[in-house]
Order: structure tokens, then C-alpha cells, then sequence
């Protein structure tokens, strides 16, 4: 069973299960694209427990505390004690690159449509490459994409 799957409560047998077996090639390339987001090999400026902090952040920002609580297993597993008070929205930054990450990243949750091209270049002033702020926009993207995708299948589900 995916992440997908699991936190949607998509009971074996059930005929959202059925529905789901039909679309099993989604939820394949769902579990790529959170290993590739979360866990790639070259992690570039975010590392692992960064992303997986800002994770369990943007779920929470949406309020699916199971999916922050898998994001937080993994902010866990990477063990970067720094990285994972990030996990919760309204913490604190001192780091100015840090900062400008986590708020980015809040943006993207909360307000997408705010986003403009003077925030990449505060990421930019804030010595964030690039590819980084590629990578943070894929995580939102993600994150986002995998809550919205679990909010449909648990309201779907509470119907059958």
C-alpha cells in the first residue's frame, strides 16, 4: 500500500480500493516523486531533514497531521536535530538562509498566488542556488499535490 493509500484509510476490498487498483500507475509515480523530492541522492543546498522538516510543515500549514507525522519519521531518520523545528509553522529562524527557505516554502503552501519573481530573488540574495529553489518549488508542489490527492480519497472513502 502507498503513502497515498495509507493515510487516505483506502480499506483493501473496499470499492475505492477497486478504483485505486485501476490507477495503480499514479500511485507508483506518487511514490517516485516523494522519494525523488524527499530523499534524492543528490540533495544539492537542502538536505534530507530540510526537506522532510518543511514537509511535515507545509502538511501541517494544511492540516493532515497524519502526513506531518510521517514527514516528522523521516526528519527523524535523518537525525538533524537543527533542521527539525522547522517541522512546526511559526517557528523562529535566525539563519538568513534558512529563513528565507521556510518562508518561501510557507508561501507556497499558504498563498501561491503571492509568489513573485522578487521572492526568488530574495532566495537568490539569501545565497540559495537555482537548482535549490527549483528543488524547494518541487517539494511544495509535492507536498502539496499529495495533500490535496489524500483529502479527495478520505472524503471519497467516508461516502462508500
Amino acid at each position: 500500500m502507498t503513502i497515498i493509500e495509507t493515510l487516505a484509510d483506502v480499506r483493501p476490498g473496499s470499492a475505492l480500493a477497486e478504483a485505486m487498483e485501476k490507477r495503480r500507475e499514479i500511485l507508483r509515480l506518487s511514490e517516485a516523486a516523494h522519494d525523488a523530492v524527499l530523499l534524492p541522492r543528490d540533495p544539492g543546498g537542502l538536505s534530507h531533514g530540510l526537506r522532510a522538516a518543511l514537509a511535515a510543515r507545509m502538511a501541517r500549514h494544511n492540516r493532515n497531521e497524519a502526513l506531518a507525522d510521517h514527514y516528522d519519521a523521516l526528519v527523524e531518520r535523518a537525525a538533524e536535530k537543527e533542521t527539525a523545528l522547522l517541522a512546526q509553522p511559526g517557528t523562529n529562524v535566525d539563519d538568513p538562509r534558512t529563513l528565507e527557505i521556510v518562508r518561501h516554502a510557507d508561501r507556497l503552501t499558504v498563498a501561491p498566488r503571492e509568489a513573485t519573481r522578487g521572492h526568488i530573488e530574495a532566495l537568490r540574495s539569501a545565497g540559495i542556488t537555482d537548482a535549490d529553489i527549483v528543488r524547494l518549488s518541487e517539494l511544495a508542489a509535492f507536498v502539496n499535490y499529495q495533500v490535496r490527492v489524500i483529502a479527495g480519497l478520505t472524503l471519497i472513502g467516508a461516502g462508500k
